[in-house]
């Protein structure tokens, strides 16, 4: 794994890209993890929905109430296969 992709993690509280800045899973995290869990998308969306509710609880405390239909845009429906 290259550096480049391990930097792409969330910082907490904010749930800001600690490589590029932007609200996690950037476009490489959502490469990163799909290669991840390639062979099991339903462990990769129990995973996201887990930080999914630990994101609303942490930006929520930060005055940065998400509504949770963009956090589960942000956050798991990318990676719901397609049906």
């Amino acid at each position: 794994m290259s550096r480049r992709s391990r930097d792409h993690r969330p910082t907490r509280p904010t749930w800001r890209c600690q490589a590029c800045g932007i609200a996690w899973p950037c476009s490489a995290a959502k490469l990163r993890l799909l290669a991840e869990y390639r062979t099991d998308r339903a462990a990769l969306l129990v995973y996201l929905a887990t930080l999914q509710a630990e994101a609303a609880v942490e930006l929520t405390e930060l005055d940065h109430a998400t509504p949770p239909v963009v956090l589960a845009e942000r956050f798991t429906n990318w990676a719901r296969p397609r049906g």
